[in-house]
């Protein structure tokens, strides 16, 4: 859902700073916090929600404890770039769950790819069938993650 151009007061962003670290937060706490009613905060709440300005609500797993440590950064440079081949490669790294970003880029690559892994044989199989099989790849270059320092940070406010 693309966001809707919207007029955030400072309550608004008040409300955005907290949600972005505890989505989960009591709305009476958030309340609380940022000097509205229980009931104005829900009403907000609702109205960033469906104006696509908070688009989604999710719990950050912890990769190790359910097996999928590590994390892999990809730059990938297209052969040919008419759209619709580009088009090509967005829809088949969107369909991917391993990639969990995908960004099209300026500069040498033309995307960036985050991509979570249980292990190199994975990423392996992964290679050949995003990269190698499927096409209009000329070229991709690995970085493979020794330590996650800052992930998911917030939208500064």
């Amino acid at each position: 859902m693309q966001a809707r151009k919207t007029q955030l007061d400072d309550f608004d962003l008040k409300i955005l700073q907290l949600v972005q670290f505890d989505n989960l937060m009591q709305q009476r706490e958030t309340a609380d916090r940022v000097g509205l009613p229980a009931a104005a905060v829900a009403r907000r709440l609702k109205w960033l929600r469906s104006a696509g300005t908070i688009r989604k609500d999710i719990s950050i797993l912890n990769e190790r404890a359910v097996g999928r440590p590590l994390t892999v950064i990809v730059e990938v440079t297209a052969e040919n770039q008419k759209m619709d081949l580009l088009d090509e490669m967005k829809i088949r790294f969107l369909n991917c769950p391993q990639v969990q970003q995908c960004y099209c880029v300026t500069g040498e690559a033309d995307f960036i790819l985050i991509i979570n892994i249980s292990e190199m044989g994975e990423y392996t199989s992964l290679t050949r069938h995003l990269f190698l099989k499927e096409g209009n790849v000329k070229s991709f270059r690995t970085c493979i993650t020794m330590e996650k320092v800052k992930a998911a940070g917030p939208v500064l406010l």
